[in-house]
C-alpha cells in the first residue's frame, strides 16, 4: 500500500512547508480537505482555477506525495433547497478542480436527511436512501464528464449505512466513476461493534471491487459512543482489512485518520508492521 495521512491532522504550517514536512514524515499520499489544510490562500468556488490547481499539483510533485482523495464533505440530502444547490455546485468545482489536479478520488460521505446533518432513525429509512441515489446522480454524470472518480464512504450513522446499501448505490447508479472509500471503523457504533469482522468480511465481499482507496484508523468504546483514534491506540484487528489490500489493491492509497503530531509515527510504524506481517 501507499500510505498517507489527512493532511488536516498533521502539524498546522504554511501549505507548502506542510507538505515538505508530510514527506519528511515518510508519508506517500495525503486527503487534501482544502479549507482545513489552507489559510494562506481562498480556496472558494471561484478561486478553484487551473493555475490554482497547477500550483497545487506542483507543490505535492516537488515532495513525491499524491493527492488521494480531494475531500468534500457535504450534505447530499440536505432537505433545505438553496443550500442543497450550493453543496451541489461545490461539487462540481471540486470535480472539475480534481480532474486539473490529478488527484486519486474526490470523496464524500453520504449525509442525512435534515439541516443539521446529524444521525436519527430516518438516516437509515428507504426515503432516505431513494434521496441520496437521487441527489448524488447528477453528481456522478459531472464526474463522468471530467473523467474523475467520485467516492462515497458508507458510515454507520449515515444514510449509506451497511455495505448493503453502499452496493445498492452502486448498482443502481451504474457508473464506474462512483467507487467506495472503504473506512472499515466507519461502519461500526455501540449497536454493532462487536460484530465487527462478519461486517468487514460483508464489506469486502459485496465493495472489495469497487474500492478505490482505504482510511485506516482505530477505535475503543466509551459513553455510548465509539472514539475514534490513531491505529494500534484501540481495539481493531487489521488482519482482514490489510490482507484484502495487499492481495487485491497493490499499491492502493491509505491515509491514516485521527492521528495526532505527536503519535503519527508510532501510528505509522504500527500499520505498517501489521502490513508486512499478513
Amino acid at each position: 500500500m501507499q500510505l498517507g495521512i489527512r493532511l488536516h491532522d498533521t502539524k498546522k504550517l504554511p501549505f507548502a512547508e506542510r507538505i515538505a514536512d508530510v514527506h519528511q514524515l515518510g508519508f506517500t499520499c495525503g486527503h487534501l480537505a482544502l479549507a482545513k489544510v489552507i489559510d494562506e490562500f481562498p480556496t472558494t468556488d471561484e478561486a478553484l482555477t487551473p493555475g490554482l490547481a497547477m500550483y497545487i499539483k506542483n507543490v505535492f510533485a516537488a515532495n513525491h506525495v499524491d493527492i488521494a482523495v480531494l475531500g468534500c464533505y457535504l450534505n447530499l440530502a440536505d432537505p433545505n433547497q438553496e443550500r442543497l444547490a450550493k453543496t451541489v455546485h461545490r461539487y462540481m468545482a471540486h470535480i472539475r478542480f480534481a480532474s486539473w489536479l490529478g488527484c486519486g478520488v474526490v470523496g464524500t460521505e453520504t449525509g442525512a436527511p435534515n439541516e443539521a446533518y446529524a444521525y436519527t432513525p430516518e438516516c437509515h429509512t428507504e426515503e432516505a436512501l431513494k434521496l441520496f441515489i437521487k441527489n448524488v446522480r447528477p453528481i456522478v454524470k459531472y464526474a463522468e464528464q471530467m473523467g474523475v472518480v467520485f467516492a462515497i464512504e458508507p458510515v454507520y450513522r449515515h444514510i449509506v449505512n451497511t455495505p448493503a446499501r453502499a452496493r445498492r448505490v452502486l448498482d443502481e447508479i451504474g457508473s464506474p466513476n462512483l467507487q467506495i472509500i472503504f473506512d472499515p471503523v466507519n461502519l461500526l457504533w455501540t449497536e454493532n461493534y462487536q460484530d465487527r469482522q462478519a461486517i468487514f468480511e460483508e464489506a469486502i465481499d459485496l465493495l472489495g471491487e469497487d474500492v478505490a482507496m482505504v482510511h485506516l484508523k482505530d477505535f475503543r468504546p466509551g459513553d455510548g459512543k465509539l472514539i475514534s483514534m490513531g491505529c494500534g491506540l484501540g481495539e481493531m484487528d487489521y488482519t482482514p482489512i490489510l490482507k484484502f489490500m495487499k492481495e487485491r489493491k497493490p499499491f492502493i492509497h491509505a491515509t491514516l485518520e485521527d492521528t495526532k503530531p505527536e503519535n503519527n509515527q508510532q501510528v505509522k510504524d504500527f500499520i505498517l508492521k501489521k502490513y508486512a506481517e499478513v
